[in-house]
């Protein structure tokens, strides 16, 4: 006889990738497109999960087209959603320059912001070499009403 088993969610994952042109345009219909579908998944517009993925997705996508560009390379963006989190990547063909969070920028300067966003609205992230060539921004939320690892 098998024991009694704990139920447990399926473990189900949604994936989608796409590639975008590397320019400010690519870079708002990656966040887009990435709400278009979250909303297909599940994850309604205007929620809260739907409003913190929109602005990671537009830092990230705008960080790989200002600082990652490689003339003639796209970006990627991949999502991939299971029960227990919302993870993240975008994608640059650039691989030399590793991001990491800055000091505040001044209350003049005009950017310099976005990676101190990234880091305070994700529950974690990180740069990962991407091969064959370039680096890959990964930003992860754990989806709320499931408990943590």
């Amino acid at each position: 006889m098998r024991p009694a088993s704990t139920p447990r969610l399926p473990v189900t994952a949604r994936v989608f990738a796409q590639r975008f042109s590397s320019t400010p345009r690519g870079a708002r219909l990656a966040r887009h497109l990435a709400l278009h579908r979250l909303d297909a998944w599940g994850v309604p517009y205007g929620s809260a999960v739907s409003e913190t993925a929109a602005l990671l997705v537009a830092e990230l996508a705008a960080n790989a087209v200002t600082h990652g560009r490689v003339p003639g390379r796209d970006i990627e963006v991949l999502l991939r959603l299971d029960p227990y989190t919302l993870r993240i990547d975008v994608s640059d063909s650039r691989g030399e320059r590793r991001p990491s969070v800055p000091e505040a920028a001044g209350p003049e300067a005009e950017g310099g912001r976005g990676l101190l966003l990234v880091d305070a609205l994700a529950d974690r992230w990180g740069v990962f070499d991407r091969v064959p060539v370039g680096k890959t921004v990964r930003a992860e939320l754990d989806l709320p009403g499931v408990p943590g690892p």
